[in-house]
């Protein structure tokens, strides 16, 4: 079975075909400065090689979609009902889904939810303590970012030889962090949205909901209003005054303004794992992926400062050099430290096979 899956970002459109479940790389692309999904999905191409179905991985579709779906309407509806909490995202995807039946016709569309690898999250660490009509509605945690989280825990343990007491880092325009137990997720940064959480490049993070009423009563803004200034405008943009919050430009700009959101971000990766230690009852591996978290030795560094007491201690040499999937902590440091790639489209392209075939 071919499977086409496409990585739909803000601006850009990665696209690979799997034979599954071979796993084997057929054809690829990229499109860079999407502007309209429409046209960039019939710039598709797929050459000679036949696509059986196409994968997406999608975002929040609420309670009843915390795994791998067939689309059809009710998940088109579900994406829409829960487009205000993931406006970003499942604009992106309900765009996609119609056209990509546009452009191919008849060809099963499946949807990956990222809360699907959290969905083991126990309900003391899910349930939020809102007003039970709220909890009926849905409101709880789900989570985000769970095929990285998934990719990076299988990936851990291949390398470290078990599964350890992990906690994964997924550092990069949109973050979050998972504490993960025997392979699976017990708790996450990432709670009903993907607002919440760590500061992302311009969403703003963790935030006390009434600082939101405060604001909105104070200068009369619309919900349309405010849900544009903490998606656009807050998270290290919103702290650093560097527009686009990617942290290569703030680490370039030398202001203290850029200088204090790394120390911010830096400081809720460290608390977090902290909390995560305690939550598993004990800590054994830090994984580092996404574009930060992957490729800057200097904020894995600061992420790790001062949690000696854990046992956590890098190799500076080890963390400055080298290149591909790694381990930078020192000789026989407790907590191994790793530095590692990402692959979702994988775990994407085996939910997608596993759905369409059982």
């Amino acid at each position: 079975m071919n499977l086409l899956i496409p990585n739909l970002g803000s601006t850009s459109l990665k696209y690979q075909i799997l034979e599954m479940p071979a796993e084997k790389a057929l054809a690829k692309g990229r499109l860079e400065r999407v502007s309209d999904y429409r046209d960039a999905i019939a710039r598709i191409a797929t050459g000679e090689v036949k696509v059986d179905a196409i994968a997406l991985k999608a975002v929040h579709a609420g309670p009843k979609y915390r795994g791998t779906f067939v689309v059809d309407e009710g998940v088109v509806a579900a994406l829409r009902q829960f487009l205000p909490a993931a406006p970003a995202h499942n604009a992106i995807y309900l765009t996609a889904i119609d056209a990509f039946r546009e452009a191919m016709p008849g060809v099963p569309i499946v949807a990956a939810f990222e809360p699907e690898f959290h969905a083991t999250m126990p309900e003391h660490a899910r349930l939020y303590g809102v007003p039970g009509q709220w909890l009926e509605e849905g409101v709880a945690k789900y989570g985000f970012h769970g095929a990285s989280h998934q990719y990076i825990a299988e990936r851990a343990a291949a390398m470290l030889g078990r599964k350890p007491k992990l906690v994964s880092c997924h550092l990069g325009g949109s973050s979050s962090m998972c504490a993960i137990v025997d392979g699976h997720s017990i708790d996450t940064t990432m709670g009903f949205s993907p607002q919440s959480g760590l500061e992302n490049a311009t969403r703003h993070g963790d935030l006390d909901v009434f600082s939101v009423l405060y604001m909105m009563e104070r200068h009369n803004w619309t919900c349309e209003e405010v849900r544009r200034q903490l998606a656009k405008g807050g998270g290290l943009a919103g702290l650093s005054g560097v527009e686009g919050g990617d942290v290569r430009d703030l680490e370039a700009a030398g202001t203290p303004s850029a200088a204090m959101a790394l120390d911010v971000f830096t400081y809720q990766v460290k608390k977090t794992i902290g909390a995560y230690a305690a939550a598993m009852g004990g800590l054994e591996a830090i994984a580092f992926t996404g574009g930060i978290g992957e490729n800057s030795a200097r904020l894995r560094e600061k992420c790790c400062a001062g949690l000696e007491f854990l046992g956590v201690r890098i190799d500076p040499a080890k963390n400055a050099s080298g290149g591909g999937d790694r381990i930078v902590s020192a000789d026989g440091a407790p907590v191994a430290v790793l530095a590692l790639a990402t692959n979702e489209e994988l775990i994407v392209a085996r939910r997608a096979w596993r759905c369409l075939t059982s």
